[in-house]
């Protein structure tokens, strides 16, 4: 039996309505679009507090909408978990993809693999932040599932709630869909690790700096919140680390809200145990900075150079020296320095290897090049300008092979003279 779509009819107002949101679809609230249809008001509340603010910016997406019968035997679960791992099984049902109902009927037997929105955040393993479509030609059921083997996680397309002709879809799913590696079941029966991060630190020696301004900051409750779900990963600066940050770069005197940004930038939203870390796929991860601050910004590059783990920046370049604690889902290492996020410190790099010593992470090689940037080149001397009384020295050796030349000159100036005498 063929699967058969329920096309919404709407008055000429409401009409009219969706054809201007279409028309600045830059501008779209997805929450406007189901508020209509009260079958999918808890679903559309999950949203609203979740990830509305991702979808704003979307010009072509293809929602999968639940309804509040399929959802309510799934809301306890998703309840236990954290906000952030929430926001990203919601993530899961957006496809970065427009599908129309005529599209959506032409899916292959085969299978059409489509990417979500969870995909972008960097969390997920490989390509499973993408969902897999397939077709049943003898029935023409739509199944949605992870491409993962063997993944337990899968819905089938019910209808059509609504449609903007390329630009947006929202189809009707009779489940939940759940990202490979988020295990609902397992929050509900697992007792919570429970881990009290700040003694952690202390317990782990030289973390102690880190471990006040963690509970000072109010952050480590967040933290510790995050244990469910996809767990977290914390690189913590060591004692050293911050008492070799220069002195211009003033940490204590950053106001609190941008204090805890920059704690937040020393935190994964997954969690990596070393092998993961020494093998992660996309170099460039979001932070928890990322989720407040927005997509593409405070990101750590982690690679493995020489050898050991390397973190950078952008301006600053760490190394991992210790596992301090690693227990599925919280992992914590500690780094040579203090991450310092360049939305906040710069452009220009921040920190540099005392003469004679290796750069962290290099395994004794030199620190990548940095071409300045533009406003260091007109802008004030940094730190990293040359030393106290270098250009004096400088403008005298100048003035004086000026004044060496000027001499030449008049010297050569009179010796012709006297010949043409």
């Amino acid at each position: 039996m063929a699967i058969t779509f329920l096309i919404s009819h709407f008055t000429p107002t409401a009409l009219l309505y969706f054809l201007l949101l279409s028309s600045s679809i830059h501008a779209l609230n997805i929450t406007t679009l189901l508020s209509p249809y009260p079958d999918f008001s808890d679903f559309t509340d999950l949203i609203s507090s979740s990830i509305s603010g991702d979808l704003l910016p979307r010009s072509s997406l293809t929602l999968l909408a639940v309804p509040n019968p399929f959802l309510s035997s799934t809301s306890a679960l998703t309840r236990r978990l954290s906000p952030s791992s929430r926001a990203d099984v919601l993530r899961y049902h957006v496809l970065l993809e427009y599908l129309s109902p005529d599209a959506l009927l032409l899916i292959p037997p085969s299978g059409k693999l489509i990417t979500t929105l969870y995909q972008t955040t960097g969390r997920a393993t490989n390509n499973f932040g993408s969902v897999n479509l397939t077709r049943d030609p003898s029935t023409g059921v739509v199944s949605i599932r992870s491409p993962a083997p063997f993944s337990p996680s899968n819905a089938t397309v019910l209808s059509l709630v609504t449609n903007l002709p390329y630009n947006v879809s929202i189809f009707s799913v009779n489940s939940l869909l759940v990202p490979y590696g988020f295990d609902l079941m397992a929050s509900e029966t697992r007792p919570p690790l429970g881990l009290n991060i700040t003694k952690a630190l202390i317990d782990g020696h030289n973390f102690n700096v880190a471990a006040s301004m963690l509970a000072a900051s109010g952050v480590v409750e967040e933290f510790e919140a995050d244990e469910g779900g996809a767990g977290i990963t914390l690189f913590v600066p060591t004692d050293t680390a911050f008492s070799n940050l220069p002195s211009n770069v003033r940490l204590q005197s950053l106001a609190a809200e941008k204090k805890a940004v920059v704690l937040k930038f020393h935190v994964l939203h997954s969690y990596y145990p070393l092998g993961s870390l020494e093998s992660i796929v996309n170099p460039v991860q979001p932070t928890l900075a990322t989720e407040d601050m927005g997509a593409g910004s405070y990101t750590l590059n982690i690679s493995r150079i020489n050898g050991s783990m390397a973190i950078n920046t952008g301006i600053v370049q760490a190394s991992v020296t210790q596992t301090v604690f690693d227990q599925k889902p919280v992992s914590i290492f500690g780094v040579s320095e203090v991450l310092l996020p360049r939305e906040i410190f710069g452009k220009n790099p921040i920190l540099t290897p005392k003469p004679g010593t290796p750069f962290p992470g290099s395994g004794g090689a030199p620190p990548p090049d940095i071409s300045p940037s533009p406003e260091s080149l007109t802008g004030p001397p940094s730190h990293l300008s040359s030393p106290p009384g270098f250009r004096e020295e400088i403008r005298s050796e100048a003035a004086a092979a000026v004044g060496g030349l000027w001499s030449f000159g008049i010297a050569s100036s009179c010796i012709g003279l006297y010949l043409m005498v």
